[in-house]
């Protein structure tokens, strides 16, 4: 078990809120389509199925990581992230990346934020050294 860094508090507490954020959106909408029915979460975050569940998937990825692989889980989080925000922004409100992930300037706006967060986390977390004596 690695001690607290801030990698490790990331992937605790963006895990944990992608994974409800996941869960909640169900509630709002649970269509797969391309990009099927959309609905705004809380009033500003286009929500589907398929955001739901990748949403869902990337918080529990995030909760199992922030035991011992929290810098690298943090900087790709936030790598996908800055790149999905960059996206969003380039194609505009309304629009869905790839055809299926809907976007609009909420999400744009979280997307960014959340990812460089994690992009900071993994700068801000030093490289974990090879104990002596551990098998590699």
């Amino acid at each position: 078990m690695d001690g607290p860094s801030p990698a490790r508090l990331y992937a605790s507490l963006a895990g944990a809120t992608l994974l409800v954020a996941g869960i909640v959106g169900f509630f709002y909408s649970a269509s797969f389509g391309s990009p099927g029915e959309v609905e705004e979460m809380l009033g500003a975050l286009a929500v589907n199925g398929w955001s739901n569940a990748l949403h869902a998937l990337a918080g529990a990825v995030g909760l199992l990581a922030a035991d011992r692989h929290s810098r690298g889980y943090s900087l790709g989080l936030g790598a996908v992230l800055i790149a999905l925000a960059l996206w969003g922004f380039a194609l505009g409100g309304g629009g869905a990346i790839l055809g299926f992930l809907p976007v609009n300037a909420g999400t744009d706006l979280l997307h960014l934020l959340l990812g460089a967060c994690g992009v900071w986390a993994a700068l801000a977390t030093p490289a974990a050294r090879a104990r002596p004596g551990a098998a590699t």
